[in-house]
């Protein structure tokens, strides 16, 4: 069994890689950063003794996803799961006050680059007749909150994608499945406010957060269900989390 990640170098991405090694499954793990990236392939092969493969490229770059993908030799073209992981925010102004970069990279990271990604790989799947595709959405996706207006519309961008992508690949045998994760504590404030760790670390104060583990045990859970179970969407907050904007903070 192989498994294909995107955004694999931290967070999200690294956690679920580690799970599917540590269940046995081949990887392949793909990011922007070529040194941590071949740190976590070394590590992968040294603890679980499975085969990786590491694709350095930019998902928001359709080129470098199909030279990426092209490349793949014919044994690692049996792909039976993506995970759409790469993604990110960058920015906490009002609209009014966005910066076009800003935009531009929510935009072609988390909705483009799955795009991209995910043009490539189904038909990999549909060839074998089946596979499984699992996007990273966000409950960013499911309510708007202040500040979040394009990060918000771009995981919205998501979660109409996972809908029609099931009706699109269902007579290829293909499933489709949204993971929502809520407050979760990665590199993703740190990215949001570019650097600046206290206010990175404010976002969390006083809640316990999720952790990059629990979103990989939900993405592997519903990829291990019976093939004919197909887990729509899965939206997971921290137990101090009712919706993306009310929490209990303790003092």
């Amino acid at each position: 069994m192989i498994v294909f990640i995107t955004g694999a170098t931290a967070g999200f991405g690294k956690a679920t890689a580690e799970l599917f090694a540590s269940k046995g499954y081949d990887v392949i793990i793909t990011g922007r950063r070529k040194e941590k990236l071949s740190l976590v392939e070394e590590d992968l092969k040294k603890r679980f003794k499975i085969k990786v493969l590491s694709l350095c490229f930019d998902v928001r770059h359709v080129e470098e996803v199909e030279k990426a993908v092209s490349s793949l030799p014919d044994c690692w073209k049996q792909i039976d799961i993506l995970v759409n992981n790469a993604g990110l925010a960058v920015g906490y102004n009002p609209i009014q006050e966005g910066l076009i970069d800003d935009w531009d990279r929510m935009i072609d990271t988390n909705v483009k680059g799955l795009l991209y990604m995910t043009r490539q790989i189904a038909p990999l799947m549909i060839a074998k007749g089946k596979g499984h595709i699992i996007n990273l959405g966000s409950i960013a996706g499911k309510e708007v909150y202040a500040n979040g207006n394009v990060y918000c519309a771009s995981k919205y961008a998501v979660d109409a994608l996972n809908k029609s992508m099931r009706i699109d690949l269902l007579p290829h045998g293909i499933r489709v499945t949204s993971i929502s994760p809520g407050l979760a504590e990665t590199e993703f404030s740190i990215v949001r406010f570019k650097g600046d760790e206290q206010r990175a670390k404010n976002v969390y104060k006083g809640i316990e957060p999720l952790k990059a583990e629990d979103i990989a045990e939900a993405i592997f859970w519903a990829a291990s269900r019976p093939a004919h179970v197909n887990i729509l969407d899965i939206v997971l907050t921290a137990g101090a989390q009712a919706n993306a904007t009310t929490f209990i903070r303790k003092s």
